[in-house]
């Protein structure tokens, strides 16, 4: 590992431009304005591949965005890791509150800044150098590689579920390795083991065919921010249970085996407040707030509107309000059996004078939850390769986020899945001023390294 070592580092500043390069891409998917930029994105993806010296790459044109696909198979009795990353970015608005230019790569304090460092540009970089490093430095990979860079993440992963079905017997592999997740902090390295999964929706109250005169008609009609209201307070309790019926059924408690685990990671809720500018750290009795965050179920409401928000005085009662929630799943819960449970709760709890559209955000885009198996050899594989790669031995986490296509491509395809992330929760990814440390761009290469050198069926 002593050449992996000395080649990264000799070439730390050409990696890091290569960075950069990647960076410049507005590859915003979710704007069509953007189509361009992605489409080029994915080019200049191919063109990475194409440098390292994949012998077989091909962009895969969808209904959205491109699917950039290689592999390098060059001898069978090896092992076969499967790489996924995405080279789509969130929106970069609100513009003004950046610092420096969200596509133009500005180095400060040691960290990268731009749309796009961390989540996933910078993770993404960190698996094709390290494939760079190996062949440079042995001129062959330890292991059969096969990649996956597609440009719709941050959009649901929106048509990679019909491609991967189609291309089921072309990715399969032993191990998925994805680098979408965070570490713990700075100093101290971390596996995630598992991802929440999302059921979404909008429900809109109305309650008569136009807003009407307060005065005129208050205190004899309904209002329909007021029933939302009321509805939306049905839904969980003060001390953060969810109410819908049915919900926890198929929850599993943490084992005693991931609680052990779980007691390793270094967490203060006093630090965790003060990062985040809160006073406190509200939600279900009888679990910690990192249990909490990372294998319980949640209810949230994402966004609420409705009546006159304008400068000034309108005295109506609204006749529509609207409101965007959520609900964060775990292991054992199936979607679809959840999304049915909540449909059927909220059409229960709301009067009969009340019309309730309910729109589930995210059909056509299944979100399943993930759990690893902590005992399965990729594991160690990875711990061993943290380990190697920062210098300090990693805990096991979770991550209460969802990357939709890992349940789906281990599911369908049927293969362990390994979260080897390397950004930390402070990154601001999906926020202005997105960053990624340099040291953790050369350590993560070293990482990726590592595991690629030792994995083993």
């Amino acid at each position: 590992m002593q050449q992996i070592y000395d080649y990264v580092n000799q070439n730390k500043s050409r990696f890091i431009d290569e960075l950069k390069e990647f960076l410049r891409f507005q590859s915003v998917s979710t704007d069509p304005a953007f189509k361009k930029e992605v489409d080029a994105c994915s080019h200049f993806v191919k063109a990475l591949l194409t440098q390292i010296g994949f012998p077989t790459i091909t962009i895969y044109p969808t209904e959205g965005h491109d699917v950039v696909y290689a592999e390098w198979i060059h001898n069978t009795d090896l092992p076969t890791v499967l790489f996924y990353g995405h080279y789509d970015v969130q929106p970069a608005d609100p513009y003004e509150l950046w610092t420096t230019p969200p596509f133009e790569p500005t180095i400060r304090n040691g960290q990268i800044v731009a749309r796009g460092a961390s989540d996933d540009k910078g993770q993404v970089m960190c698996h094709l150098k390290a494939i760079e490093s190996l062949i440079q430095t042995h001129g062959r990979l330890p292991v059969n590689v096969k990649v996956i860079i597609e440009g719709e993440e941050e959009v649901g992963s929106r048509h990679l579920y019909q491609w991967v079905l189609d291309h089921q017997e072309m990715l399969a592999a032993d191990v998925l390795v994805v680098s979408d997740t965070p570490m713990i902090s700075d100093t101290q390295p971390s596996l995630s083991i598992g991802l929440r999964g999302l059921i979404y929706f909008e429900i809109t109250a109305t309650t008569a065919n136009t807003d009407l005169h307060s005065g005129q008609h208050g205190g004899a009609v309904p209002n329909a921010i007021t029933e939302l209201v009321h509805i939306l307070s049905k839904l969980k309790s003060e001390d953060g249970i969810i109410q819908v019926p049915g919900i926890y059924d198929s929850v599993q408690p943490i084992s005693p085996a991931l609680k052990a685990e779980i007691d390793k990671i270094p967490h203060s809720d006093a630090n965790y407040q003060a990062e985040l500018g809160i006073k406190h750290c509200p939600g279900e009795p009888g679990y910690t707030s990192i249990e909490r965050r990372w294998f319980r179920p949640t209810f949230d409401i994402n966004g609420i509107w409705g009546g006159y928000t304008g400068i000034g005085a309108k005295t109506v009662i609204p006749c529509k309000a609207s409101a965007k929630i959520s609900m964060r799943l775990v292991h054992h819960q199936n979607p679809k059996e959840i999304t049915q449970k909540l449909t059927e709760y909220l059409k229960e709890i709301t009067p009969s004078y009340v019309d309730l559209k309910i729109t589930d955000i995210k059909a056509d885009f299944p979100s399943n939850p993930f759990l690893a198996d902590i005992t399965h050899p990729s594991i160690a594989t990875a711990c061993s390769a943290i380990e190697w790669g920062f210098g300090t031995k990693p805990v096991l986490q979770g991550e209460g986020g969802s990357v939709p296509i890992v349940s789906f491509i281990q599911t369908k395809i049927g293969m362990p899945a390994v979260l080897m992330g390397f950004n930390l929760p402070y990154d601001n990814i999906h926020a202005p001023n997105e960053q990624f440390s340099l040291d953790r761009y050369i350590k993560g290469i070293l990482t990726v390294s590592h595991f690629l050198t030792h994995f083993k069926r």
